[in-house]
């Protein structure tokens, strides 16, 4: 598929044009990244707030806040009201610390893991199939882009995330 920011010859050296247009298909490709969980969310009065703390819960049982505010990017306030609704709603649980009292662990619960995997399953059929249509360098290429737009400090969070996969 041709499109006009694809040319090889030319990826140092993209015009503006061409920026606006891969800037385009971000928004569009994140509109379709996000459309499924956001009708499933929509049935409980949940957005995609929500929906980012249940997956990093789950990607790191035991979080704490603190650490899952550093992730999130958000401001405590808007962190308490979605852990609030979670938490009231039995999806995610809160445990003291071990060590320190004050500090406050995150786990989804049995309801809370099948949601994730809900909207998780419906993200992944999506990257599946874009990337199976994309083919493998496509998919390397993809990755490569992704982690050099991530600011450094995200970088390295990432980075160890995905060494946890191993």
């Amino acid at each position: 598929m041709a499109d006009d920011f694809s040319d090889s010859d030319a990826l140092l050296f993209l015009t503006d044009a061409q920026l606006r247009r891969a800037i385009e298909a971000m928004f569009f490709a994140y509109r379709g990244f996000t459309a499924d969980p956001d009708r499933i969310l929509a049935e409980m009065d949940y957005g995609r707030a929500h929906h980012r703390a249940i997956h990093f819960i789950q990607r790191s049982p035991g979080t704490t806040v603190t650490n899952l505010l550093a992730i999130l990017g958000v401001t405590k306030q808007s962190l308490n009201r979605v852990l609030r609704t979670l938490i009231e709603d039995g999806l995610v649980e809160s445990r003291v610390g071990p060590r320190d009292r004050r500090e406050r662990h995150l786990y989804l619960t049995e309801a809370g893991a099948a949601l994730e995997a809900e909207l998780s399953t419906a993200q992944r059929a999506r990257m599946r199939a874009a990337f199976r249509e994309a083919g493998p360098e496509a998919v390397a290429g993809f990755r490569q882009v992704l982690e050099h737009m991530m600011d450094p400090e995200l970088r390295r969070v990432f980075a160890a995330a995905r060494e946890g996969d191993r």
